[in-house]
């Protein structure tokens, strides 16, 4: 028995019921012309994920669930398995429903809730408890949703009850090798349960997530036989005999560093995209950071969208504003030059009087930082253009920002993204067209608040303080556990020091693109006010 399944790896836009419904039936019917007989999509399709607390809204969830008989009403000529919350009473699971001319054949209800990271399920839905299988032109089918698959017990279940065959809709979001463990867990979940599956997952940026797609199909014997391109919207048709997957192509995965490279180029994207900005403007310093995030966006928006503003003070160096000018034009970007010293002479002669016999500190330093920002946050309301600030993870751990200031802005593309792997990704993409001035990789980073001013008078070094904040943010290692590891106490106890009391800081600061496994803001919540300290 032949049967042709269409992995449908689409971008949604989570709370537009009506575009993601018509995304549906337009993608529904090109798989239709492509041969499939089904076409599965990803969790919660309808909605798009994740909904957050839409879904505690009634009007929210009545809408997605008429959207549900919509969908039966307009496509008949192929069957279709999409993702919705469905309400059943008071209760509301998170549900994937089987259409197929016209009617309802049939309904799944996740059972595992991932509560966990960026997962707040149990906060919304109720639990399933039984599992599905429902039988299309003679192959018996299971259903099952994300989570579900790392739980062999639930693959298990749907396998006793008769599957031959298991489709899974996913939302399962990108961090750095993230592909490889989840190919590895769910591949040895279902080599022990001996049955096919097929894994479709979503694409594409929706705040802080990014979901890479990477849907594939996996024989009983857990081998990969398909798997789709890496972070584009893809719709694909794998063939089975007998339920046997036939091997098809499988693209092969972005090493690890243009990996993160291609998941920051697409969050930039669609957070412009999706919120409707005409483009993005970004202060360019002759950094690191700000000569990268110019990249990402560039190679997310198109150049014709992207702003970049020299704001060079008493203390920028010639050749701060020679590589940024370089790389402007290089990138084909329009650039503005706009010294910043009449404002900070403005606002240190306001101040004259009330800083009359204090010594000069970050003060003023961050009133030359906040000058950059009034100047970028007017131009991005003029001109509609998104500002991106250029911060990245080691910075904002250690609170080496200025609030108001470099942190004004609406996004913040590297803000996870550590110093060290913002050196690997300039790398990276200069390997595919120099765009970024080597000497801007090469040069100590300095804020250029001061003279002759370099991050090393303020911070450890970076290849030592990285992986103390590794440990101490993304793993949860006590001090003395990274002590253990071979790092000198002085330096854990200034980096933890500076992470417990910058906390005010993170909070206030613009959304990330999450690429490591505990970003801050949705994977690290801590409280702003805290007597606890780490060292």
């Amino acid at each position: 028995m032949s049967l042709k399944i269409a992995i449908a790896q689409i971008n949604f836009l989570v709370g537009n019921i009506a575009a993601n419904v018509q995304h549906i039936i337009e993608t529904a019917h090109t798989a239709r012309e492509l041969g499939a007989d089904i076409v599965v999509f990803p969790e919660l399709t309808v909605t798009g994920y994740p909904a957050e607390d839409l879904l505690l809204r009634k009007d929210f969830i009545i809408a997605a669930n008429n959207a549900i008989y919509t969908l039966a009403e307009q496509v008949k000529d192929i069957a279709i398995v999409v993702g919705f919350p469905e309400q059943d009473g008071e209760q509301l699971y998170n549900s994937a429903v089987v259409l197929h001319q016209g009617v309802i054949l049939a309904t799944y209800r996740k059972q595992a809730l991932p509560n966990y990271g960026v997962f707040d399920e149990q906060r919304y839905f109720t639990e399933g408890s039984q599992p599905c299988v429902f039988e299309f032109n003679g192959t018996f089918i299971g259903l099952t949703i994300c989570e579900d698959v790392w739980q062999g017990g639930i693959i298990a279940k749907t396998k006793q009850a008769g599957a031959e065959l298991l489709l899974t809709l996913n939302a399962s979001p990108f961090n750095a090798g993230k592909i490889d463990q989840r190919e590895a867990v769910i591949c040895e979940q279902i080599k022990a349960a001996q049955i096919p599956l097929v894994y479709v997952n979503q694409i594409g940026g929706q705040d802080e997530l990014i979901f890479d797609g990477a849907s594939f199909v996996a024989d009983n014997q857990g081998n990969i036989v398909f798997r789709a391109t890496e972070f584009q919207e893809q719709i694909s048709v794998v063939e089975f005999h007998d339920a046997i997957p036939v091997p098809s192509s499988c693209v092969q995965q972005y090493e690890e560093t243009a990996g993160v490279y291609q998941a920051l180029v697409l969050g930039i994207k669609d957070y412009v995209r999706k919120n409707g900005f005409s483009g993005a403007i970004l202060g360019l310093s002759g950094g690191i950071d700000s000569a990268l995030v110019l990249a990402l966006a560039v190679d997310a928006l198109g150049a014709d969208k992207v702003e970049a503003v020299l704001m060079p003070s008493r203390y920028t160096q010639d050749m701060s504003n020679e590589d940024a000018i370089l790389q402007a034009n290089v990138s084909g970007v329009k650039y503005h030059i706009i010294p910043i010293e009449p404002a900070v002479n403005a606002f240190t002669g306001m101040l004259a009087d009330v800083f009359a016999g204090t010594k000069k500190d970050t003060t003023e330093e961050n009133i030359q930082a906040r000058c950059r920002g009034v100047i970028l946050m007017a131009m991005s309301n003029k001109q509609g253009k998104l500002l991106l600030t250029t911060g990245n993870k080691s910075e904002m751990s250690v609170g080496y920002a200025t609030l108001y200031g470099d942190m004004a802005g609406g996004f913040a593309p590297i803000k996870d993204v550590p110093k060290l792997l913002v050196y690997a990704l300039a790398n990276y993409r200069n390997s595919l067209s120099a765009v970024i001035p080597e000497r801007v990789i090469t040069r100590p980073p300095s804020a250029e608040l001061a003279p002759d001013q370099v991050d090393a008078d303020s911070l450890p070094p970076y290849d030592i303080l990285d992986p103390i904040l590794e440990r101490y943010v993304e793993q949860d290692q006590s001090a003395e556990e990274i002590i253990a590891a071979g790092f000198k106490r002085e330096d854990v106890a200034r980096a933890i020091s500076l992470v417990d009391r910058n906390e005010y800081k993170r909070r206030q600061s613009p959304p990330c693109i999450r690429i490591t496994s505990r970003a801050f803001g949705r994977d690290r919540r801590y409280p702003i006010t805290s007597g606890y300290r780490g060292i």
